[in-house]
């Protein structure tokens, strides 16, 4: 068989295992071993696999501070303490509790991250529903839409548009001329798409006034630390400077004054992370860099750069929305790696990159494996019992990103910088 069509073929069986998750088994055993296998077939050098892999260093560091703190304060009962506060000014009106988790997700999101929102806002989401005796998956499914909707606010929002500009990203103020008006549509539409979606079920009252406990000494450390964080984020991206490490020295560090404090092991708080989030990110960094080995990325920057002559405001059109579903096929962040190949070497102007950006962080919303964040953000409620399927997910991905993707694009395209 010709090695090129091999290679593609164990990367689409890879990517559909990630998809359907076939015997249920984790996401992460179907991308590790399509990397494994080009690899003991010859297919890829190992030497390229490793580089691929180191790659994703940056990205591996920020998602370890991130399930860091999420865990810590879970078991310290900060998102206990702040679900009964979400739920309480609520004033018993679940469409209240809705909008309530929104504009705190948009607010982490911005500031914290898409991939912090579903893995911080979650478990909280979670505990507010509970609390509140009402129906949890109308929230949960905030958390996943608004991690997208809401990821090109800032540059920091999304470690995707780090990607896509190659770590390079345009000055702040540059940005938001470029995407504040695009962003305030994509969380407006959103907004209004998901409530609809979800009108059903944010019938009726939902409890409130419940009674408030102190926050304990230990959860006020784990607040700290997610804010210091957040901070310590913006701070960062203000100096172009990459996200990982500084956000996984403040996880590890929150962690260890907790347990300092409590003289206890590490162990039991480990043992409770997601860790195949991060096998699962390097495989599919190796089979993004099979894509480039076998001159898949060579032959869409000469397609790019030929639609991009013809017509620039067509070919930026054309490749965000394909960006924007291809996201969905194999994850934004590897979309994003592609498109930021892509665009380099075909040369591409900002209306065009732009476009590529509002696709890898908007289009993602379809589908429930379309993002690292979605992907997160799943693991978090199985954990707490629910599940969601893939075409349970898309059902309602189509109504919600189709137009917010159409008015966000439509704003970027259409404005000039």
């Amino acid at each position: 068989m010709n090695p090129t069509f091999l290679s593609w073929g164990i990367a689409f069986a890879a990517t559909a295992g990630v998809i359907l998750r076939p015997f249920r088994w984790p996401e992460a055993i179907w991308a590790v071993t399509g990397a494994v296998l080009l690899v003991a077939l010859g297919l890829l050098p190992v030497s390229l696999a490793l580089q691929a892999v180191a790659e994703g260093t940056d990205v591996y560091l920020f998602l370890i501070g991130m399930m860091l703190l999420s865990e810590l304060g879970r078991r310290e009962g900060l998102f206990d303490w702040i679900a009964v506060l979400a739920v309480n000014h609520a004033k018993g009106s679940p469409r209240r509790l809705f909008l309530l988790v929104y504009l705190v997700g948009v607010v982490v999101t911005t500031f914290l991250s898409n991939d912090a929102a579903a893995v911080v806002l979650t478990p909280a989401v979670f505990a507010a529903a509970k609390k509140a005796n009402t129906k949890p998956l109308p929230l949960l499914f905030v958390c996943a839409f608004i991690a997208n909707a809401a990821s090109f606010v800032l540059p920091i929002s999304n470690p995707a548009n780090l990607v896509l500009y190659a770590n390079h990203t345009p000055a702040l103020d540059l940005w938001l001329a470029r995407f504040a008006v695009p962003s305030v549509l994509s969380i407006v539409v959103t907004f209004f798409m998901l409530r609809w979606t979800q009108r059903q079920d944010l019938q009726g009252e939902c409890a409130s006034g419940l009674p408030v406990d102190t926050l304990s000494a230990n959860g006020k450390v784990a607040l700290a630390g997610i804010g210091v964080t957040a901070i310590a984020l913006l701070v960062v991206s203000a100096l172009d400077l990459q996200l990982g490490l500084p956000t996984a020295v403040l996880g590890i560090l929150t962690t260890l004054v907790v347990l300092v404090k409590e003289r206890k092991s590490p162990a039991e708080l480990i043992s409770g992370i997601s860790w195949s989030v991060l096998p699962l990110v390097a495989g599919l960094f190796v089979l993004v860099e099979m894509l480039a080995h076998t001159g898949v990325i060579a032959q869409l920057s000469r397609l790019l750069a030929q639609a991009t002559q013809q017509s620039q405001l067509a070919a930026a059109a054309t490749s965000g929305l394909i960006v924007a579903l291809g996201s969905n096929a194999i994850n934004n962040l590897p979309a994003g790696l592609i498109a930021s190949a892509t665009a380099l070497q075909a040369h591409s102007p900002e209306r065009v990159i732009d476009a590529m950006l509002v696709g890898v962080d908007l289009g993602p919303n379809l589908s429930i494996t379309g993002s690292l964040a979605t992907i997160l953000w799943l693991l978090s409620i199985r954990r707490e019992g629910e599940e969601v399927s893939f075409m349970q997910f898309c059902r309602i991905g189509m109504v919600v990103m189709l137009p917010a993707l159409v008015l966000a694009m439509a704003a970027r395209l259409l404005t000039g910088h």
